[in-house]
């Protein structure tokens, strides 16, 4: 080994996975039938079954890791369900409900909240809109708040009540990128004792405001391309070294490799049609 491979080995940190359990829903109904973001396109035709198998590769990469994965039952009408971070924000034992801001979704609120009951969860009906974990995300002790096209700037004040985290609010600005999960990626989501959390994310998703918010709190965070972001693979789910994201995000990909992190691709882009990618289809349930 050369000595400048020497020191590039010795400045790469050593990371650590973490225990993850995540709920999942077959896309068993998915199709795109109607349109609520820039990604949906009801003219185009949508495979189901092909849906399903790029899922089950996604499931399956979660097994293969040592996560528990837990299952909630798909309803027919109901084909965004796929997208289980939308479905609440769980944290502490406690599941804060997601109330959708379009008619198309608001039935997967109450069905969400009905899973989290009968497993154990304590329940919060949310009294303000959003969109669950699709933009909260939580980043070491505090909770990044999405807002600007989805969840309403007042179900932040929610969250920091119910969960007494700090929440900092971001706004996001380009509506193809309208939930926070897909503008950032939690790296480190639990870090070790002196260890600042990693983030990854894309910077023209968010107003001046929130980037320099962003700037300041992650100063080392990697900065992702407009062509990696462009297949949501910002929209990854990490256990402190895999990191699982799209197969098509190639430049996230060398970014993370150099980082010290395991990237893990899937292709979900029968899903990505309506909209969601890997963390899209993964609600973490911390208790």
């Amino acid at each position: 080994m050369t000595e400048t491979r020497a020191q590039n080995a010795a400045a790469t940190p050593q990371r650590n996975t973490s225990k993850r359990t995540v709920l999942m829903c077959r896309p068993d109904f998915f199709t795109v039938s109607y349109q609520i973001n820039p990604w949906m396109h009801p003219e185009r035709p949508t495979d189901t079954d092909l849906a399903v198998r790029q899922w089950g590769e996604l499931y399956r990469t979660y097994l293969d890791l040592g996560f528990t994965v837990e299952l909630i039952d798909p309803v027919p009408g109901l084909p965004d369900m796929v997208y289980a971070a939308n479905g609440g924000f769980v944290l502490d034992n406690i599941a804060y409900g997601a109330n959708f801001t379009y008619p198309e979704r608001q039935p997967e609120g109450p069905a969400y909240m009905d899973w989290f009951r009968a497993n154990g969860f304590d329940v919060r009906v949310p009294k303000e809109v959003n969109e669950g974990e699709g933009d909260f995300l939580l980043v070491g002790d505090v909770i990044l708040a999405g807002t600007g096209f989805r969840t309403d700037r007042a179900s932040h004040r929610e969250v920091a009540e119910i969960f007494g985290r700090e929440v900092i609010s971001l706004e996001l600005v380009n509506p193809s990128f309208y939930h926070i999960d897909t503008a950032i990626a939690v790296l480190d989501p639990s870090p070790a004792d002196g260890e600042s959390p990693n983030i990854a994310y894309l910077p023209s998703a968010f107003n001046e405001a929130g980037l320099e918010v962003l700037r300041s709190r992650y100063p080392d965070a990697i900065l992702v391309s407009e062509e990696d972001a462009s297949v949501l693979g910002l929209n990854s789910y990490s256990d402190g070294r895999n990191v699982v994201i799209a197969s098509r995000a190639k430049g996230f990909e060398k970014q993370l490799r150099e980082r010290g992190y395991n990237p893990i691709g899937v292709d979900l882009s029968e899903l990505l049609l309506g909209g969601g990618g890997v963390k899209c289809c993964t609600l973490e349930l911390r208790r």
